[in-house]
């Protein structure tokens, strides 16, 4: 697995977005729940794994559809945040380093979902080695991030920092859309569904914001 660069240098700069990050205008994030709202609703009744759960945006919408749901997150602040939303009492909230072995057990989950967050992971490998683990047999991964269209164009996670009033990186690497395909592949997952995601005022030929990836274990 590689190095890790400064140990909590996203998890920080995510405790310092937190205080900004449902109010502050964010079409990526706004699009991003959209796309995983419009998916199948069978894929999120199960046991599911959210990674990278930051404000519980989309916690809130999945918890009352899961039988159980387990969500991660680096940044102690997010949590805070997401543990304060509506209708989660029964999620399990647990502080964790994506880039270290999650924790629960092997085939313990039917889906493992990861929005917005593999732009600050450098070592796709070890997320799809981890989520093929966690997976029960059938079960799926879905992952929606940054387009790297996008990215080559620049792009990546920032904000307004509340305090300076200047504009804040995160720490982003860039994914191609081989990365992604030969990292699930090598983890002996099965490719079910991709998507180019736009804005919806946007047209055809303009570089889509996100990419949304489906895969299953077999």
């Amino acid at each position: 697995m590689t190095k890790k660069t400064t140990p909590d240098e996203v998890a920080t700069a995510y405790d310092v977005w937190s205080d900004v990050y449902d109010t502050q205008r964010n079409a990526t994030r706004d699009l991003d729940a959209i796309i995983l709202q419009a998916q199948a609703p069978s894929l999120f009744r199960g046991d599911v794994l959210e990674l990278g759960c930051g404000t519980g945006k989309n916690t809130e919408w999945l918890a009352p559809r899961a039988r159980s749901l387990l969500a991660l997150d680096g940044s102690e602040k997010m949590l805070k945040r997401a543990r304060e939303r509506p209708g989660v009492q029964q999620v399990r909230f647990v502080q964790h380093d994506l880039r270290e072995p999650w924790p629960t057990g092997d085939a313990s989950h039917d889906t493992a979902t990861c929005n917005l967050v593999l732009e600050h992971i450098e070592d796709l490998s070890f997320i799809f080695s981890e989520a093929r683990r966690v997976l029960r047999p059938g079960g799926a991964f879905f992952i929606c991030e940054l387009h790297p269209f996008r990215q080559l164009q620049g792009k990546q996670a920032h904000f307004v920092n509340p305090e300076s009033g200047t504009v804040q990186t995160v720490r982003s690497h860039l994914h191609d859309v081989s990365d992604y395909l030969n990292a699930a592949l090598d983890a002996g997952l099965v490719l079910a569904r991709a998507q180019d995601c736009r804005d919806d005022e946007t047209e055809r030929m303009s570089v889509p914001r996100l990419i949304a990836l489906l895969w299953r274990k077999p």
